[in-house]
């Protein structure tokens, strides 16, 4: 049964998705030109050249690790939300949706896919890309929090600016839990019911007794594995800084891959890198060289999504 609270969130016409899916295009695009011009194609291919096999099976081992916990934690919102999601099947779907994310522009059609997708099978489409959009922002939440800590704890380049942007943060959370408790949640308002399936979502899909402890572990172990992943790049790219600096300048290019404006999930990430690196004392080449192999090694570790997708393709025309 379909939920109407959900069904009654506004929608963007077609015209408007497509603006903003291109202008997400355009901004990734606008930074790798900002790059190739500053830098050249360099350290983009001075990166890839370095990449080996220690490398590659690194990037695929700990790639089983942050899909399994994504697919995990995916698995544990649903399920708060009461749509049934087995985790051997969010596992596959996860898979699917990472392969996408670093091969198509966006950075986020594998998990539109995904969603929409899982919102099918359960017969709820409303529902199914809920989960996902919480599942995502719980990992986000997450990293955000993680960063917060190990960015106060080393040097790095925002380290001045924490006090006041952390303090921005606790306003911004408190004032929306302030409007989630004082604004009615009933009512013919569709943003009314639209916050109400919001606190409802939180409190069953990430707060819930069964829930909250899975959420908070499986994301706290993939970002320790894309940290994981960063500093194998690093390394592999030919950096020798200690850990110490290289660990709040990973987490900054991290966070710069939420954004959702990338081609094939570079962009932002080696803007971010290329200014991070260079502020800390090291240099900006390093820094797109490091963010370059970085990509490359997601790309490989997503190679079972692609087994997936072919899995998926020999087995439809089967059944018809």
């Amino acid at each position: 049964m379909g939920d109407e609270a959900g069904g009654a969130a506004p929608t963007a016409t077609p015209a408007g998705r497509s603006f903003w899916g291109w202008a997400r295009l355009a901004l990734g695009l606008a930074v790798l030109v900002g790059l190739l011009c500053w830098l050249g194609t360099g350290p983009f291919l001075a990166g890839l050249r370095l990449i080996d096999a220690p490398a590659l099976a690194a990037a695929l081992a700990i790639g089983v690790l942050t899909t399994v916990c994504a697919a995990w934690r995916w698995s544990l919102v649903a399920g708060g939300l009461g749509v049934r999601l087995p985790l051997r099947e969010a596992v596959a779907h996860c898979y699917r949706a990472i392969f996408l994310n670093a091969t198509l522009p966006g950075g986020i059609l594998g998990d539109v896919h995904r969603a929409v997708r899982h919102g099918r099978e359960v017969g709820d489409v409303g529902r199914g890309i809920r989960a996902v959009v919480w599942e995502r922002m719980a990992g986000q939440v997450v990293l955000v929090a993680v960063a917060v800590v190990l960015l106060f704890a080393f040097p790095s380049p925002v380290r001045p600016f924490l006090p006041v942007a952390t303090a921005v943060a606790v306003v911004v959370l408190v004032a929306v839990v302030l409007a989630a408790r004082l604004l009615p949640q009933s009512g013919a308002s569709r943003w009314a019911r639209a916050l109400g399936t919001a606190v409802s979502d939180v409190r069953r899909g990430l707060l819930g007794r069964r829930t909250w402890a899975g959420v908070l572990f499986a994301s706290a172990l993939a970002v320790a594995g894309h940290l994981a992943t960063f500093l194998v790049a690093a390394r592999t790219a030919g950096s020798t800084a200690p850990l110490t600096l290289l660990l709040p300048l990973t987490l900054l290019a991290l966070l710069a891959m939420g954004v959702p404006a990338n081609v094939a999930g570079f962009g932002p990430r080696e803007g971010v890198a290329a200014w991070a690196f260079a502020a800390a004392g090291l240099t900006a080449a390093e820094g797109v060289a490091t963010a370059t192999v970085y990509g490359a090694l997601v790309l490989v570790a997503s190679l079972p999504g692609a087994a997936v997708l072919l899995a998926r393709r020999v087995r439809v025309p089967a059944t018809v």
